[in-house]
């Protein structure tokens, strides 16, 4: 683990067989889904019977492609919606707690951190099915009292988003602290000490240098929203996201055209992580 030290041949060769193994270990059912994607064959199993795109674009049953399966991409489009709504909310948020929990001191900040950190250890069903008996309770209550029907508080996209944002705010606020707790509060004073307010030093010289914490937080509160399957279950109504759909179609029974999706998925995630990274390394 220490490169100065002296390790023995056997030693450095278990080491790279073990990398090498457990990256495999990773590669492969991702490189197995993807090689079904392109199989010409109604289920995405053994023999190989042919390259085909028609899970992709096919027309004609039973080759209908993806990007001809009204059902996927209507789910594709409730997802972006949702994992939009979800990292502009979860950015926002967590950017105001990586400044409340670094910059200042108060009763209770332990607790209130540790409440934070809660969600990461609660079960995401449980977690779903928490929001959604408060929810309907609530609307209950003011439905009793008031005689109208509070549409938003039922199961539908806005408890799917508010459910993610429980969660997702976490690790930005995560990662933008850790990126907050790198910066030098002199910079700020500086600028203070130049004639700029508060809000201006902040906006020039602490934001900026958070954008790259920022953007990758956008990126991973995107990618948990479109894989986030268990709370998404609890809370989901009439508009299924990608993920509630899929699972939909595989208890139908499974073909190539889920794989075709879960590749699509994979190479966005991919892209996605690259452009974080560039994004960072540029900064």
């Amino acid at each position: 683990m220490i490169p100065t030290v002296p390790q023995p041949a056997f030693a450095k060769w278990c080491y790279r067989a073990y990398v090498t193994a457990f990256f495999i270990y990773l590669a492969l059912p991702l490189t197995v889904v993807a090689l079904f994607a392109f199989n010409n064959s109604v289920f995405p199993s053994l023999p190989w019977e042919g390259f085909t795109m028609a899970w992709f674009f096919g027309t004609e049953a039973p080759f209908i492609g993806v990007f001809n399966e009204r059902s996927i991409l209507r789910a594709i489009g409730t997802s972006a919606f949702v994992a939009a709504w979800v990292s502009v909310l979860a950015v926002s948020v967590g950017t105001c707690n990586a400044f409340l929990f670094v910059r200042h001191e108060f009763r209770g900040k332990a607790v209130l951190y540790i409440l934070m950190l809660l969600p990461l250890i609660i079960p995401g069903v449980i977690l779903g099915i928490s929001i959604l008996v408060f929810s309907s309770s609530v609307a209950n209550t003011l439905e009793d009292a008031t005689g109208m029907w509070f549409d938003g508080l039922r199961p539908g996209l806005i408890l799917v988003i508010l459910g993610q944002f429980s969660f997702i705010t976490t690790f930005a606020t995560l990662v933008i602290s850790a990126r907050l707790q790198k910066f030098d509060p002199s910079l700020e004073e500086a600028a203070l000490n130049l004639g700029a307010s508060k809000w201006g030093a902040i906006r020039q010289i602490t934001l900026p240098f958070l954008l790259p914490a920022i953007v990758a937080s956008a990126v991973v509160s995107v990618l948990m929203s479109f894989e986030n399957f268990n709370t998404t279950l609890m809370l989901v109504g009439s508009d299924s996201p990608l993920t509630i759909a899929m699972f939909d179609k595989l208890k139908q029974g499974s073909t190539p055209v889920l794989n075709a999706v879960s590749l699509l998925l994979i190479g966005a995630s991919a892209l996605l992580g690259i452009m974080s990274l560039l994004f960072q390394r540029g900064r």
